[in-house]
């Protein structure tokens, strides 16, 4: 809910041969608090307000960066539009993004990939994580075994196997960013732990972790995925009728959010040599120190390998929106179980 991240890429949907301009803007705080309140309710009054207002917010935010990349719209072969997550149920095989990709299409002149996850939930598979494919690309010339680590609302990992052929393994980890800010909105008035400040001042609560981190569903083997707000009733259970001080709080759920990655490691093929963060989480130095607690190995931020942390996500679906134009797979048995390797997306052309 911070924003909209834009990138240009020349890709073939095998390799990324240049990557362009690349810009985010945040929301304001007003249209925040209004997506803010149809997440978790996807048939909620006004949920269609809101995509549309969500799809031209996307529709300026193309044009801003066609301008500052010097880029004509009418040279650009598709947009891949992700949209919003208002409710993700894997188990229940429902999702739902909230996105208008035929109107992104008309408002842009640009053909637009959206609705990437529905297909591989109708084959079988949870829909989520969709960004390893594109980090396989990105990771063809690194040492292996390599893990790529989102630390967005939620987490999730990419583990790359040593010959490139292996895998890629992927899914979700459990809580990364989300907890914490909820956290820091409910005790600070702040949308999150700016540098790690609050947690790094704090001492975690060791019963109450104990607690979190022993939920059955870190022992399911992947793939798995998880809705931005599972773990929440669990959180407040276990503070229920503590006092538990803001650092505390903080510091518990960084530790949280680090103790399960480790669990995640568990399940890994093999040990990685290299762990490569991206996502805001990657900016929380008590978080990344945590996890090279957690993890006894390297963890660097996705820069430190020459990669833009700010700009993946959304490089990722336009990659994945190239491979669903050529019909290629977006999502595999070993990173969303789907039950074979499965394209997906959804194409809206503009009108002539």
């Amino acid at each position: 809910m911070d924003g909209i991240d834009a990138a240009l890429v020349v890709t073939d949907g095998e390799r990324v041969s240049k990557f362009g301009a690349f810009i985010g803007e945040s929301y304001d705080a007003s249209f925040r608090d209004r997506l803010r309140g149809v997440v978790g309710q996807p048939d909620a009054p006004g949920v269609a307000e809101v995509a549309r207002e969500l799809t031209l917010r996307h529709a300026a935010v193309v044009g801003r960066l066609l301008k500052e990349g010097g880029v004509a719209a009418e040279t650009v072969d598709v947009i891949g539009f992700h949209g919003h997550t208002v409710f993700h149920a894997p188990e229940r095989g429902f999702t739902r993004q909230i996105s208008d990709g035929a109107l992104l299409a008309a408002k842009t002149g640009i053909a637009v990939v959206d609705d990437f996850r529905s297909r591989d939930m109708a084959e079988g598979g949870q829909g989520a994580p969709l960004a390893p494919l594109f980090h396989r690309a990105l990771a063809h010339e690194l040492e292996r075994p390599l893990a790529v680590l989102n630390l967005g609302g939620v987490g999730n990992v990419t583990w790359i196997g040593g010959d490139g052929g292996d895998g890629p393994v992927a899914f979700d980890t459990g809580p990364a960013n989300a907890l914490l800010d909820d956290w820091m909105r409910e005790v600070a008035g702040v949308a999150y732990d700016a540098d790690g400040a609050l947690a790094a001042k704090g001492r975690v609560d060791a019963s109450v972790l104990a607690v979190l981190l022993a939920d059955p569903w870190f022992d399911l083997p992947p793939p798995k995925s998880l809705d931005r707000d599972h773990f929440v009733a669990a959180w407040r259970r276990a503070i229920d009728g503590r006092h538990m001080i803001p650092e505390d709080g903080a510091a518990t759920l960084v530790a949280f959010s680090a103790g399960a990655v480790g669990k995640a490691a568990s399940h890994l093929p093999a040990t990685p040599r290299h762990w490569l963060a991206t996502g805001g989480g990657r900016r929380n130095p008590t978080l990344m120190a945590a996890l090279r607690a957690v993890l006894g190995a390297p963890v660097d931020p996705v820069e430190s390998v020459g990669w833009n942390g700010d700009a993946i996500e959304a490089q990722a679906f336009a990659f994945l929106a190239v491979r669903s134009l050529l019909g290629l797979p977006i999502s595999l048995p070993s990173t969303t179980g789907v039950t074979r390797p499965c394209t997906g997306g959804r194409l809206h052309r503009p009108l002539d």
